[in-house]
């Protein structure tokens, strides 16, 4: 690969014929099921990117943050997601109605009773009146009403609220991620459990569920009006390896770096760690694998290194590029400014990280 002698390291790599070829993949099969496809541009946070899902026939975004769905208006986005809690009024009405503002449809998540109270005296204090979809727990633990009971009492003070519009339940099965877990078997739950909740309260409800380990399956069953998945874009060691949704060879994202030391046999180092490859690692323990699948991985990251271990470790010499697949590919891409572009191993664009940081 042309590209490889000459790039300062570390640097994310963006195959970008395997980027549009997984864009268009997921676009595919929502379009064949007639579901929406709302891809959560937490993996990305690039507008070119985003606008190629837009172009490919997204119907709109999902944002984490406030901050991000700021930056993604300059990718012509008309209707996004934020799919996150909103509680405090002094620092989120203003921003939140401004971006109302600059949007055809702007959604809001409700997460639970208490949160749902909280979301409605920000939307008091910006005045303004908002689609809400209500998260439902499907197993992860983290987001979304627990039991039925609690579903019911939170959909009451949203349907209650004047500001508020109940529109929908969503969900994120990110338990679905841990190794074995059967992808069907994640998807069919997750939805039923969703439908289970609606027909309690509203048989009227769109369902939204979809993480990138079950869209494509949740897309298919009866009564999905739109999936969120992100990192699908891009694919890593989670999405390939332990839960098979796609293969290695899929991937659209490396991280290059360069072998920097050998100081002993079964060992190397690269100028990449946790900086590069945050600390998020696979069950194995394993934070990055090469992309040509060699035999050897970064098992242990400081702050500016990776360590090498494996069994063809010693074929690697210092100055030798790598190119790694991340084990999981969001955090890594926020800790870089920079995606840098390549067809058929020329470097051919530099796209900004434009939502880097926005967490908040």
């Amino acid at each position: 690969m042309t590209y490889l002698p000459t790039l300062p390291t570390p640097r994310l790599i963006i195959d970008e014929a395997k980027l549009r070829a997984n864009i268009a993949r997921m676009q595919g099969q929502c379009d064949a099921n007639g579901v929406a496809l709302w891809p959560h541009i937490k993996t990305h946070k690039c507008l070119e990117i985003a606008r190629m899902q837009l172009d490919a026939g997204a119907s709109g975004l999902v944002c984490a943050k406030l901050g991000e769905a700021e930056v993604m208006l300059a990718s012509g986005v008309r209707r996004i997601f934020l799919a996150y809690q909103l509680v405090d009024p002094e620092t989120q009405a203003g921003r939140l109605r401004a971006l109302a503002d600059a949007l055809d449809t702007l959604i809001v998540a409700a997460t639970s009773f208490v949160q749902a109270e909280a979301l409605g005296r920000v939307l008091d204090r910006a005045g303004i009146t908002l689609p809400v979809l209500m998260a439902v727990d499907t197993g992860l633990g983290r987001e979304g009403v627990r039991g039925l009971q609690s579903a019911q009492a939170t959909a009451a003070v949203i349907q209650a609220h004047p500001r508020m519009r109940l529109m929908g339940l969503y969900s994120h099965e990110g338990q679905a991620y841990s190794e074995g877990v059967d992808r069907q078997m994640a998807a069919q739950h997750c939805v039923e459990s969703l439908a289970a909740v609606r027909d309690a309260i509203d048989p009227a409800l769109t369902l939204w569920p979809g993480c990138s380990v079950t869209a494509d399956l949740a897309a298919a069953l009866p009564g999905v009006h739109a999936v969120r998945p992100g990192t699908y874009v891009f694919g890593d060691l989670w999405l390939s390896r332990l839960t098979g949704q796609m293969s290695i060879a899929e991937t659209a994202l490396s991280v290059l770096t360069t072998v920097v030391d050998r100081p002993e046999p079964g060992l190397a180092f690269v100028d990449g760690g946790s900086k590069s490859f945050s600390s998020d690692k696979t069950p194995e323990g394993v934070f990055a694998s090469p992309a040509d699948e060699r035999d050897f991985h970064i098992t242990r990251v400081s702050e500016e290194h990776g360590w090498v271990t494996g069994r063809q470790v010693n074929e690697l010499q210092i100055g030798d590029r790598v190119a790694w697949t991340p084990a999981h590919v969001c955090p890594v891409v926020n800790l870089a400014d920079t995606l840098t572009v390549v067809n058929e191993g020329i470097v051919t664009s530099e796209w900004k990280v434009a939502a880097r940081g926005k967490v908040s």
